[in-house]
């Protein structure tokens, strides 16, 4: 069975619980506390050196960086495909991900924000809005001549997969007024509607605290 390595809060291994009940992938939950420091013990440091989650592990592969891990399930794992065939869609779901991927996330990372407040004393929120703000114009741009139920069209994508937790984390922990992107908050509601998204929400994690909601 695959493992997954996680932290209930991480938006990147949610993007992963949400892809792998998307496609009807059983797995084995095993909980990272990134809080504890869990993710320094030498035996996390073995599945992944840069001491972040989601971490996939898959008999003997094992895969680190949410984006990776995607790509590995959709070739391996051919049920339900999150990745469609037509090249021009295929690519925009690419590249929304990478967005998310390179462009929003990294700069909102507990790790990160951390370390800019302890080096700089900078107002650590006010800089992750500006991001996620900077982000999601960009996103809105893309997509609201093209979105249609979901992201990309009628059927379920990996862009989608990337955008539902970036958008719950821009609105449960940062604030991001979402009227300003009717595009993005119409596509939120519809993943609120989906099954596959409550069970992978970060609630219904076993290592959820719902008291520790300020990471």
């Amino acid at each position: 069975m695959i493992v997954l390595y996680s932290y209930w809060l991480s938006s990147c291994s949610w993007r992963i619980r949400f892809a792998l009940c998307l496609k009807g992938i059983p797995y084995e939950y095993k909980a990272v506390d990134l809080v504890k420091g869990e993710q320094f013990s030498p035996e996390f440091e073995k599945l992944n050196p840069l001491h972040c989650v989601p971490v996939l592990a898959d008999d003997h592969v094992v895969v680190s960086d949410s984006y990776a891990i995607f790509l590995y399930l959709e070739e391996k794992y051919t049920q339900k495909p999150l990745l469609p065939v037509d090249p021009q869609i295929r690519a925009l779901n690419l590249q929304i991900a990478s967005m998310i991927n390179s462009s929003i996330q990294p700069y909102h990372m507990i790790s990160a924000l951390k370390d800019m407040e302890k080096m700089f004393g900078a107002e650590t929120k006010q800089w992750a809005q500006y991001k996620i703000d900077k982000g999601f114009w960009a996103l809105e741009k893309l997509l609201k001549d093209v979105a249609g139920k979901y992201a990309t069209g009628e059927h379920i994508y990996m862009a989608d997969v990337f955008l539902a937790p970036q958008i719950m984390q821009a609105v449960n922990r940062f604030d991001i007024d979402m009227s300003k992107y009717p595009t993005l908050r119409r596509l939120s509601e519809t993943y609120k509607g989906l099954a596959e998204f409550h069970a992978s929400s970060p609630q219904s994690q076993p290592d959820a605290c719902i008291t520790n909601n300020n990471l």
